[in-house]
């Protein structure tokens, strides 16, 4: 249980607020590529930390991250004209580039020399991983951008879910990171069956347990932490664990114990106190699922399940459109597509949860961890310390992994990634995996 001052800063990211400050210090995912794809595009409106902002491509391809509006007179830039390397104010003519220089001023006389003196809020920007990302912390601070771990390398296949949330951040994140909560809401989609690990079809998840109280051991580690969910496997239980290995990436990445398919993370974009973007990813160095099937799957295809704007047509006020009949024929839920039923649990949670008055169990480990290293990140930043995450000596993203398998009770679940999995060198068959993790 937390205090309502806790909550708070565990929560808040507008202004001021310690954990927003402290995102500051992080590139953050500002859109999908796809939403920016075309040169002198449509810019799209994105709204960070409770800021507005526009995102454009311009003539020679490079990313705008620009307050959303004009210096000038505080006209919407998303009605711009995005021509010749520049976002035109449609009112003045006033124009700017990806950089925040004011470049042209139609309405002032050239000799004032006027447009030398204005810039806008630009932030920096990169492409990576299927978004582009955007810094808006104090430039002496600025990080070098690495990729995010769900993309290692540029030929990493990456598929995306995005659907805007209506609720904080902090309660996307605890689901992300909550295991236990998988043997019930998504039982319909994830499915115990006699498997050596967890499998992916067309219209299900395979696991190879059917326990639905699993064991957790945490570990901190310089980004976050990881943790270990322990079960009883269906096959060889007397010699045998069930392990899912799940990772967290202060501030805002988790990832997700993967398939034989592909694996699994999630990012979030933070867009005020009481909304989030939130991103459902899978990916692959080797193999993986496409865009259009990944959502199709997850039953989130704009168009069909979102509108243009990624904004989810299941809503609260229509029940998630939730089928009781389904829920007699067996489907636990009623509710489809496993971000669904997330999304039906966060926002009836509230905008902002109340946990001064939740009762928490030995299943809320992981949960209870994130809190008070998030807490404590948010005070050292409010006490003028760095933000975590970005102090030396730190893992390289691209070499952190989750995990998922049937493994000797021996084995020590630290040292298990999926990357090493792949290669065939799982402690399944007897052996310890490099730890490339801590």
């Amino acid at each position: 249980m937390l205090t309502a001052q806790e909550n708070d800063l565990l929560c808040r990211v507008e202004g001021d607020a310690p954990m927003g400050q402290l995102m500051r210090r992080h590139w953050i995912p500002a859109c999908l590529s796809e939403e920016v794809a075309e040169r002198d595009g449509a810019p799209i409106r994105v709204r960070l930390l409770g800021e507005d902002l526009v995102v454009f491509r311009d003539s020679e391809g490079r990313l705008g991250v620009l307050d959303e509006y004009c210096p000038h007179r505080r006209v919407s830039l998303a009605f711009g004209r995005n021509e010749e390397c520049g976002l035109r104010c449609l009112y003045h003519g006033w124009k700017m580039d990806v950089e925040g220089n004011v470049t042209e001023m139609a309405s002032e006389p050239p000799q004032s020399g006027f447009v030398e003196k204005v810039k806008t809020r630009a932030y920096p920007a990169r492409e990576a991983g299927g978004f582009v990302w955007t810094y808006m912390g104090p430039a002496n601070e600025m990080p070098e951008f690495e990729p995010p771990a769900f993309a290692p390398t540029p030929q990493t296949k990456v598929s995306i879910v995005k659907i805007h949330v209506a609720c904080n951040w902090a309660q996307i994140l605890e689901g992300q990171i909550d295991s236990a909560h998988s043997s019930s809401l998504h039982s319909t989609d994830m499915k115990p069956a006699k498997v050596d690990s967890a499998k992916a079809t067309e219209t299900h998840w395979l696991r190879p347990s059917t326990d639905k109280a699993p064991r957790l051991q945490v570990e901190r580690t310089s980004y976050g932490f990881h943790y270990a969910a322990i079960r009883r496997p269906i096959m060889n239980a007397q010699t045998h664990d069930y392990i899912r290995k799940t990772v967290y990436i202060a501030p805002f990445t988790a990832l997700i114990p993967p398939n034989n398919e592909y694996n699994v993370a999630t990012v979030l974009s933070p867009t005020d106190d009481t909304h989030t973007a939130f991103h459902f990813i899978a990916w692959s160095e080797t193999g993986g699922i496409d865009q259009q099937a990944w959502r199709k799957f997850n039953v989130a295809e704009p168009g069909i399940d979102l509108d243009a704007g990624y904004n989810n047509l299941r809503t609260r006020a229509n029940d998630y459109q939730q089928d009781r009949a389904a829920m007699k024929d067996g489907d636990f839920t009623g509710i489809r597509g496993i971000p669904n039923q997330d999304i039906a649990m966060w926002e009836t949670m509230g905008p902002i949860a109340d946990r001064t008055r939740e009762k928490l169990g030995a299943s809320d480990l992981a949960v209870v961890e994130f809190r008070r290293i998030m807490i404590e990140a948010a005070r050292t930043m409010q006490h003028g310390g760095p933000a975590i995450g970005t102090t030396k000596p730190r893992a390289p993203h691209a070499d952190i992994r989750s995990f998922e398998g049937v493994v000797p009770k021996s084995a020590d679940w630290r040292t298990l990634d999926a990357a090493n999995k792949a290669q065939g060198e799982t402690a399944r068959d007897g052996g310890v995996p490099k730890d490339r993790v801590a």
